[in-house]
């Protein structure tokens, strides 16, 4: 009952927004100097089907008015234009921005945040208008210029290298405290040999949390702050209770918890603990990736223990069902990596291409076994790779809006490794290779390819093989009046070969598969194909700090879950999922997504007539970097 009240509450939301796109995307019209007020030209009726001006305007003047209720109009809609907002925005490459001040002194660094609440990047005359504004950076703590110099590539008195201003400002930006960046340099005081920077950075309203309730006696809470203190310390909890979890290991609650702190130099150390059905694991990591196209090392440090219950045998089915075993393990695992320039022979730019060599270490140790290839091992790989990094911004791809950084460029890789363990060393071989490219006109192509598998070293036998494929693109925006959409392309496939037995840890739930799918039984599989179709439309709608987009979407996925001799899965019937949502994101909020989807599932789901409304806060698509991370065996999971 309560997801019809919202549905019906958001219908009504969407059609008062589909009638007042024009003024939400236009500016107002300049009063005249006397005090006579001229009606303004009607549009072509034929064209409109009611006149929506005049009901616009009517609302317009009512909010003006000194009541309770043209307050709360005011409060609750914006007529003024969004400047930032426009869609149309030419792709811009972040790499040559600030060619003509490379290697310049750095004199000074002017920082200046603004709050969450009615400030713009953009437009510098915007400040906080009504009272939810106001009171919400009240409560809001303001991101500490300590945090955002962090994140800065230089210091004042350093020589600025080549791509070091639009690379802190792509990093500011993927920051989750900080909704919008911009560094540049001050034109005015640039001289010959030094120049000034300015930094102006926007955040989000850090503090967040979350309320589900799925029946009586079952929910969800959720609590995080992403901001803590303004210091870029991120803690998230999530509590479900409730749960109707059956088998062996089963409980009714559910909790996940995190607590990851930012140090200098882009080092992050996180804990993480997650209890859950047949499964508790404790993390703790201390990173640093390659964030930026000039970094030289990389690395992380890491332990994890994991304490669970695992099917090891059958396949789910009356006849057959599932045989549980207790598994307990830890990981030890340590990586290092370099990245070396290559030689230029641009005149005045430097190679974009970086050559990076990695070495990773494993330590498996088991206390309890539940498969028969669960044996303490001691990995150790390394891997060779070249990459070409290039990053774009432009808008309305994932976001309402707002600048985002495209990741362009190429990948390849080979990895080799060898593993100790207590049946039968093996080598590791695999290899990946990556593409994407961008532009405005066509769209944005993303392809993905890699394979590795484990040779024994006694019997030439190779094990545990996986070939991967993923495939992504999304069309160019397409325009009708202020409505703008796109439509997406998502294949993901994995290949298992050579499995072990009872080794079955692929599914199709939720972001693995088909979204919103909750089947009524455990299905996995040792392969799987998905293909992903999503239209968004994005609505020049705007109510209290959330712009809203209408989706519809379309997926089929194949699971290998009974012949794990047969690697294609294709020979099996499909599961496929259809539905349509709603999508509002806010930019000033840590929860920035909301999505409330009614999906129809014809075979395989939980709930009789295989329908079910759902919703999630995490998007579905992202673009995947360039950058190397440790080595690793190709993901299986």
């Amino acid at each position: 009952m309560k997801y019809l009240v919202c549905l019906g509450f958001l219908w009504w939301l969407t059609g008062l927004g589909l009638c007042a796109p024009a003024v939400a995307q236009s500016a107002p019209a300049a009063a005249p100097a006397d005090t006579i007020t001229r009606p303004a030209a009607r549009r072509d009726s034929l064209r409109r089907r009611f006149d929506e001006e005049r009901m616009l305007n009517s609302l317009k003047a009512y909010s003006k008015r000194k009541t309770i209720a043209g307050k709360v109009t005011s409060a609750l809609f914006n007529f003024t234009e969004r400047r930032e907002d426009k869609a149309g925005l030419d792709a811009v490459l972040l790499d040559r921005q600030f060619d003509q001040h490379n290697y310049k002194i750095v004199r000074s660094i002017n920082i200046r945040t603004l709050d969450a609440f009615g400030f713009s990047i953009s437009d510098s005359t915007r400040i906080p208008r009504n009272i939810l504004e106001k009171t919400g950076n009240t409560f809001h703590i303001k991101t500490t210029r300590s945090r955002i110099r962090q994140v800065l590539l230089f210091r004042v008195g350093d020589e600025l290298e080549p791509q070091d201003l639009s690379e802190s400002e792509r990093l500011l930006r993927q920051t989750s405290e900080i909704l919008d960046a911009r560094v540049f340099v001050n034109e005015r005081t640039a001289t010959a040999d030094s120049v000034d920077i300015q930094v102006i950075t926007k955040d989000v309203f850090s503090i967040s949390g979350s309320f589900q309730l799925r029946d009586v006696g079952a929910g969800g809470i959720g609590l995080r702050d992403i901001n803590f203190l303004g210091q870029g310390h991120q803690i998230r909890n999530r509590l479900d209770y409730g749960r109707t979890d059956t088998g062996p290991g089963a409980q009714s609650w559910r909790y996940i918890g995190s607590y990851l702190v930012p140090f200098r130099n882009f080092i992050y150390g996180q804990a993480l603990y997650r209890n859950e059905t047949r499964n508790e694991e404790t993390t703790l990591r201390f990173s640093r990736d390659f964030y930026s196209v000039n970094t030289r090392y990389a690395g992380s440090i890491s332990y994890q223990r994991r304490n669970g219950i695992v099917a090891t045998a059958g396949d789910g089915s009356d006849e057959d069902p599932y045989i549980f075993q207790a598994q307990r393990y830890n990981v030890q695992d340590a990586w290092l990596g370099r990245s070396f320039h290559l030689r230029s022979y641009d005149l005045g730019y430097e190679n974009p291409g970086r050559l990076i060599v990695s070495a990773r270490n494993i330590r498996t140790s088991f206390d309890r076994r539940a498969y028969p290839n669960d044996y303490n091992s001691n990995l150790t790989l390394g891997t060779i790779g070249y990459s070409v990094r290039r990053y774009y911004k432009d808008k309305y791809l994932f976001g309402f809006g707002r600048t985002e950084d495209i990741p362009t460029g190429t990948l390849a890789s080979l990895t080799t490794g060898y593993e100790f363990n207590e049946r039968s060393n093996r080598r590791y071989y695999g290899a990946r290779l990556a593409y994407a490219r961008y532009s405005p006109q066509h769209g944005y192509l993303y392809v993905n390819g890699e394979v590795g598998s484990y040779q024994r070293v006694y019997d030439q036998d190779w094990q545990q093989g996986s070939v991967g494929l993923e495939l992504l693109y999304f069309t160019r925006l397409y325009h009708t009046g202020n409505y703008q959409w796109r439509h997406f392309f998502w294949t993901r496939n994995i290949i298992g070969l050579n499995r072990q037995l009872g080794e079955r840890p692929l599914s199709i739930e939720g972001e693995h598969g088909l979204r919103g799918f909750r089947p009524g039984e455990l299905l996995l599989g040792t392969s799987r194909v998905v293909v992903n179709y999503e239209t968004t439309m994005y609505t020049p709608v705007s109510f209290l700090g959330f712009r809203m987009a209408a989706i519809a979407f379309a997926d089929v996925a194949w699971l290998n879950a009974k012949d794990p001799e047969r690697p294609l899965p294709l020979y099996d019937s499909p599961y496929t999922g259809f539905g349509i949502g709603l999508r509002f994101r806010n930019e000033y909020a840590a929860l920035r997504t909301l999505q409330i989807s009614f999906g129809f599932y014809p075979r395989g789901m939980s709930t009789p007539n295989g329908i079910r409304i759902f919703e999630n806060s995490r998007p579905y698509y992202d673009f995947s970097d360039f950058s190397f991370g440790q080595p690793g065996a190709v993901r299986y999971q």
